[in-house]
């Protein structure tokens, strides 16, 4: 069997696309026959293919992507289309990340500090965002003294040798189709190196090794067979939205212009058309006058005109069902980004009153899954931050993305107390030790900001022992003290070992 290069298999792809597209426009059916896989009601021309408007509706083929200076000219001068592009990016980035691990907090801040100095984070939004914008965009890891083409090798990294990041889009960079990656994982299939172009700001004429990229993201993914029309890149975020964008615009625009054209007056002057061709002093005469009326026109004015004249005034104030109209189609862009009215618009939806707290905390989980799917390579930036500034991370280091929502210090508050009272619950219960306690309100403290000074040391100084539960303890210690007065411990002593309070030890008072 002969052997096809992915650049045959791009080129065999594009044609077919070609000839679907000609189909589609002739009307050509699918293989010679007409189907129907739906409800039809041919006596009342109801359902597809029944001869009525629903059977004329298709959808084209608009490729926005491939048109670059487009796509700039809708970020640049479209404000919902730069809002589209983004708010999302700034969203993934805008948190920063939290150390799952036990870890020296001065090493921590000296690693959050570097990234900052870095420009990690600006050049990772600049990644999302131009990713969105045109299909594609990799996050370069920049390491002073090493080959690009070469694959990453953390432990050959030497301090201060890590200098940030940088983002270059899909147009900067050409894959190589004819060398994709063969190792079982994240990247196989996608291409080996990457050959940055002329156009570049930096690296130009350097070819990039797949390990020495931050992330590779690719806006909208497309299905094998359309990614490989687009050299396995994806699409932009606004070829989806391209025609609810037009329909939002068309509507504010035109509502702008019916306010504009909500107060019309009239002047009606005989043989007007014969002066207006005759130009000259007749002509200078009738702007003067005009003029003059206009002047005066107000409140306390008067508007004076000839007797042969006549003046109509017509206003309106009826725009009834243009706000709704305005709304819906905002609605459809916000269903179409998947990004929430409040967000998108800074509004509640129609409807609500308030903020949307229920859009905005489903929005949060998926800038969250976004996050944790397409900026998984954060986790190696910090490791090389760290081996550039000389800290050991613990083995079991690990990352995650802060939540973009934040609680107010009221509901802080009742967070920190519900948790308390089950850590609690759960100790005096026997269900846990101090330590795991201690542990679940440090872990809480990454939310409401309470119990941030437990420290390991506190942790490991806790006790590990779990205590039986108070209602069997209670019932030992009266049994013990019933005991003792029957033994003939009538003196008034008190053991040595006294019963201590809360959910502390107490069995130092219970027989062996």
């Amino acid at each position: 069997m002969a052997k096809t290069s992915i650049r045959a298999a791009v080129r065999d792809a594009k044609r077919a696309e070609a000839r679907a597209l000609k189909d589609l426009h002739t009307g050509t059916q699918l293989n010679g026959v007409e189907t129907f896989d739906s409800f039809v009601n041919f006596a009342h021309k109801l359902g597809v293919g029944a001869d009525n408007a629903l059977t004329s509706g298709t959808y084209g083929f608009n490729p926005v992507t491939r048109n670059r200076l487009g796509l700039e000219w809708i970020h640049r001068g479209s404000w919902l289309g730069g809002v589209a592009v983004d708010c999302v990016a700034d969203d993934m980035t805008r948190a920063g990340v939290e150390f799952l691990c036990e870890m020296d907090p001065s090493d921590q801040e000296v690693i959050e500090t570097e990234a900052a100095t870095l420009g990690v984070w600006d050049a990772l939004n600049d990644t999302v965002k131009w990713s969105r914008l045109y299909g594609g965009a990799i996050c370069v890891m920049l390491i002073d003294g090493q080959d690009m083409k070469t694959p990453l090798k953390l432990d050959a990294i030497k301090p201060d040798q890590f200098k940030g990041l940088v983002a270059l889009d899909r147009w900067m960079v050409e894959p190589t189709l004819e060398d994709l990656v063969t190792e079982f994982g994240p990247h196989l299939g996608l291409p080996r190196f990457y050959k940055v172009q002329a156009n570049a700001p930096s690296l130009r004429g350097q070819t990039i090794h797949y390990s020495r990229l931050a992330c590779r993201l690719v806006g909208v993914k497309l299905p094998y067979q359309q990614a490989m029309t687009e050299n396995l890149w994806g699409i932009s975020v606004l070829e989806r939205l391209y025609d609810r964008m037009i329909a939002f615009d068309s509507a504010s625009t035109g509502a702008a212009q019916l306010v504009f054209k909500s107060h019309l007056r009239t002047l009606k002057i005989p043989g007007m058309r014969e002066i207006v061709a005759a130009g000259g002093r007749p002509l200078e005469g009738l702007l003067a006058y005009t003029e003059m009326m206009r002047r005066f026109q107000g409140i306390e004015g008067m508007t004076l005109i000839d007797g042969d004249d006549e003046f109509d005034v017509q206003s309106t104030s009826a725009f009834s069902g243009v706000d709704s109209v305005i709304t819906q189609l905002g609605q459809q862009v916000s269903g179409a980004l998947q990004v929430p009215m409040t967000r998108l618009f800074g509004q509640a939806p129609d409807g609500f009153s308030g903020d949307d707290k229920s859009g905005m905390r489903n929005y949060g989980d998926s800038i969250q899954q976004q996050q944790r799917s397409n900026l998984g390579g954060v986790k190696t930036v910090y490791q090389l931050i760290a081996v550039s500034k000389a800290i050991k991370l613990p083995d079991n280091f690990g990352l995650d993305f802060a939540s973009i929502l934040r609680l107010d210090d009221k509901d802080k508050a009742e967070v920190a107390g519900k948790v308390t009272e089950a850590v609690v619950k759960a100790h005096d219960a026997g269900l846990i030790t101090q330590q795991v306690g201690m542990k679940e309100l440090r872990q809480s403290s990454r939310t409401t900001g309470v119990f941030t000074n437990i420290s390991a040391e506190d942790i490991e100084a806790a006790d590990e022992e779990v205590a039986p539960p108070m209602s069997e303890l209670d019932t030992q210690l009266t049994l013990l003290e019933a005991g003792n007065k029957l033994g003939g411990n009538d003196d008034g002593q008190e053991p040595d070992d006294k019963p201590v309070g809360g959910g502390q030890k107490r069995r130092a008072l219970l027989p062996d």
